[in-house]
């Protein structure tokens, strides 16, 4: 059997490493090009575990099986499921992006930025197909280093701050999810996440272990009010980095919430779940009216991204499958979404180095292709239907009436909300007269910003007219997932 995992994670950190290796910034121009080489070899080996994916079954695919640590039984073990697989192949489409955005914007140090995007690729694939604690854990921590060093490098004025304030916060979390994991192991004498699933915890155990991961992973969604780290991240990384953080980085927070959270503590997660949906109500409906006063373009995506992922964690404590399949949708479609916004506000920067929102006004009257591309991804921003932020919106609020009316109406102000602070900074950038000479030089997108765009529209597009493949591949797993938590006594 092809060893797809393995390849999908092996494949960019090797291309990564050679492209450090073989090329400085004397010869940046086959730097580029080695890294789009790799980045593309790196994508096209996970399409096979989306055209081979056996959607009728929620065990385990494409399982690899090693021993890694023997003595504290810690195993090379990757498998994916239809709640994982979709993360890897929406992960290293995004690397393939954002290695083509930096192609021309990227000046100094071109070798070692490429190099930080490929080898973060691999690690967070490693995380999303991970089983076994240990390796997970080693890859969840690993990918800090590139996006560390991404945002500190090629950051903006205060990147030195955000960097660090980045680290810590995720570190922290970290720290304590490493304990949860010891104690585990203590208990099964395994470090394979299956084993943890079957494993029988008191309630108080459940809770202790519970407020272990939840603030591990919290912090990585990040859910209010440990949040305050995006904004200064988002607004000091490159473009690049903030497509990174945003579309994937912040799945992985999420991803730990239904991969360790739900299965292995059921009886808490149903005991503590009132607490999870406040805090993502207060996320969905408070921070959407913060977004609503940013003057910073890409401050105000960064708050949006907050909200949007309030809607995740909503969902998943809902133990409906509803619910659940809309978080998971939710969350491919922010990957989409969030990527295109960030790209259209680096579209901008690249010509006035500027994202201030009174600087601008006008742009569709000099740049009406970008100006197209801008109203759809805001339009999906919002969750209009037939986009694909539409789509996971729709099924959590159904799932949230079904469960409480109220419930589903706080869950529905993310419409207006989230219309409301993309439309109007739309309104102020995009339209009206031409604000002022530096926007009436503005020169519309060139043929390579054209195409990345136009990439991730056809994914916008194609998820929100026809989001059953994206479901069928999560559905089995999702019923079984629940199955599991329906188990636990309370």
């Amino acid at each position: 059997m092809i060893p797809y995992l393995s390849l999908s994670i092996w494949v960019p950190i090797l291309a990564g490493l050679a492209v450090l290796v073989l090329h400085r910034d004397s010869d940046a121009h086959r730097a580029r090009w080695v890294a789009l080489a790799g980045a593309l070899a790196g994508f096209l080996v996970t399409l096979p575990l989306f055209t081979h994916f056996d959607t009728t079954t929620s065990a385990l695919q494409f399982v690899e099986r090693g021993e890694w640590i023997p003595r504290f039984d810690v195993w090379y073990f990757l498998g994916v499921d239809g709640i994982s697989v979709l993360f890897v192949i929406l992960n290293s489409l995004m690397t393939l992006l954002v290695v083509w955005a930096g192609w021309e914007v990227i000046q100094s140090r071109v070798a070692q930025y490429m190099a930080a995007f490929l080898i973060m690729s691999g690690l967070i694939n490693g995380a999303f197909a991970a089983m076994d604690g240990v390796l997970f854990y080693v890859f969840f921590e690993a990918m800090l280093i590139p996006m560390y060093l991404i945002i500190g490098i090629w950051g903006g004025p205060r990147r030195e701050y955000a960097a660090i304030k980045f680290f810590l916060y995720t570190l922290a979390g970290s720290v304590l999810m490493l304990v949860a994991l010891v104690y585990l192991y203590n208990v099964t004498e395994s470090f394979a996440l299956q084993d943890w699933y079957r494993v029988p915890l008191s309630l108080p155990v459940q809770i202790a272990l519970f407020a272990a991961f939840f603030l591990a992973f919290s912090v990585k969604v990040p859910m209010w009010p440990v949040h305050t780290w995006l904004p200064d991240a988002h607004v000091e990384a490159p473009t690049g980095g903030s497509v990174i953080l945003a579309a994937i980085t912040l799945k992985i927070g999420a991803y730990g919430f239904i991969r360790f959270i739900l299965p292995i503590l059921p009886d808490a997660s149903r005991y503590l779940s009132g607490f999870v949906i406040v805090l993502s109500l207060v996320a969905v409906i408070y921070i959407g009216f913060v977004a609503l006063v940013q003057a910073d373009m890409k401050k105000l995506i960064a708050y949006s991204s907050i909200s949007h992922m309030g809607f995740v964690t909503l969902g998943f404590f809902l133990f409906s499958p509803l619910g659940v399949e809309g978080a998971l949708a939710q969350m491919i479609s922010h990957g989409f979404v969030s990527a295109a916004m960030f790209l259209c506000v680096g579209v901008l920067y690249d010509r006035m180095h500027s994202r201030q929102i009174a600087d601008f006004g006008g742009v569709a009257n000099t740049m009406p292709k970008f100006a197209a591309f801008v109203m759809l991804f805001s339009m999906a921003n919002a969750g209009l239907p037939a986009t694909s932020g539409f789509v996971g919106e729709f099924l959590v609020i159904l799932a949230a009436v079904k469960a409480n009316p109220w419930l589903g109406f706080a869950a529905a102000l993310t419409l207006i909300l989230g219309a409301a602070y993309t439309l109007w900074m739309v309104k102020r950038v995009v339209f009206g007269a031409v604000a002022n000479p530096h926007v009436a030089a503005l020169a519309d997108v060139s043929r390579r910003e054209f195409w990345l765009l136009a990439v991730v529209a056809v994914a916008v597009l194609a998820m929100g007219i026809w989001p059953k493949p994206f479901v069928d591949v999560m559905h089995v797993s999702v019923i079984d997932l629940l199955a599991h938590v329906a188990k636990s006594k309370l």
